[in-house]
């Protein structure tokens, strides 16, 4: 006999979450301490970072773009941040509202480096009508080269211990960068489904042509998923920085695309363009996370990580293919 579900609960829309909830009873038969609270919170707090970059990136992917420079990306925004941090750390100590100058300075660095690294790819993409894969896979070369020039391939490195402390620090004993992370996914959550912005979005992925007859500013909507995903680079680049208290202008960000991308991927938003959830990457990330995680317990070896996550993403990739097939047919 034939299961057949609602047509509002269908299995590619719900996927995500069941292959969540087989990995998780799965890794914990294979590692009993599993789901003890501190493995669980240090599992978020490392998804977070590039979770954070994929929330941007299921926009972008959505609205039919790609972008490969944000690891890159990353590492010119945080080396700013620091930079920024240390020029305007005093040399005596301050008190008050005076010693959170400095953090707020290096936030609005890194939001404006991130911003402005966005909206230079948007602007190839769009005005300069370079495709999205050749036109970041330029600029993600353009901006590890600018931050290995600023810091003689060297790290930069924070003079202000406040800073240090708020990147390892946690609200409800839970860690800032997890709270940001879901933040940032309610508020793109909402974005995409609940405004004119987010069908814009949608519209533009699955046919642009039509999307440009039916009067939507196609270059606008493109232009814009850009610079939101170069902001979350921003966060991330700046919520690293003050974790490590420093930041690598040689590895910061590596194989962050990768990570971003595959979260979106697993997640179920199509490569295709045209529809995808927020949710669903931020449930990709984890599944990321929890992979890269029982890897590591079960003391398999560092250098098959990269093994394990491109066959996720090749294995992803078929399922949609398999799905829009049947629904062709």
């Amino acid at each position: 006999m034939e299961l057949k579900l609602p047509h509002n609960l269908s299995m590619e829309r719900y996927a995500p979450l069941l292959a969540l909830a087989v990995l998780v009873v799965l890794s914990e038969l294979l590692y009993p301490r599993f789901l003890e609270p501190q493995n669980l919170l240090n599992i978020l707090r490392q998804v977070s970072y590039t979770g954070i970059i994929a929330l941007g990136m299921t926009l972008v992917i959505i609205a039919g773009g790609i972008d490969l420079s944000v690891g890159s990306m990353t590492a010119l925004a945080g080396a700013c941040a620091v930079l920024t941090l240390y020029a305007l750390t005093p040399e005596t100590p301050v008190e008050g509202v005076a010693v959170l100058v400095p953090l707020a300075g290096a936030l609005l660095a890194a939001l404006a480096v991130g911003a402005s690294a966005g909206l230079l790819n948007g602007f190839l993409i769009t005005t300069g009508r370079i495709t999205p894969f050749i036109a970041t896979l330029g600029t993600m070369a353009v901006f590890r080269s600018l931050t290995l020039y600023l810091g003689n391939a060297s790290e930069f490195r924070s003079n202000n211990s406040l800073y240090g402390d708020m990147g390892m620090g946690s609200v409800f004993l839970v860690p800032l960068p997890v709270w940001v992370f879901l933040g940032a996914a309610l508020i793109l959550s909402v974005v995409l489904h609940r405004t004119r912005f987010g069908r814009y979005t949608r519209a533009v992925g699955s046919n642009a042509r039509v999307s440009q007859y039916s009067a939507i500013n196609v270059d606008g909507v493109k232009l814009s998923t850009y610079v939101i995903v170069g902001v979350l680079v921003a966060l991330t680049a700046f919520l690293i920085s003050a974790r490590l208290n420093s930041i690598s202008s040689t590895n910061a960000g590596k194989d962050y695309e990768m990570d971003a991308i595959a979260a979106v991927v697993i997640g179920g938003t199509a490569m295709t363009g045209g529809r995808g959830a927020v949710w669903g990457t931020v449930i990709g990330a984890v599944i990321l996370g929890i992979i890269n995680n029982m890897m590591n317990m079960l003391g398999v070896s560092p250098y098959l990580q990269g093994l394990v996550k491109g066959s996720v993403i090749i294995a992803a990739v078929f399922i949609q293919r398999g799905d829009l097939f049947r629904k062709k047919n």
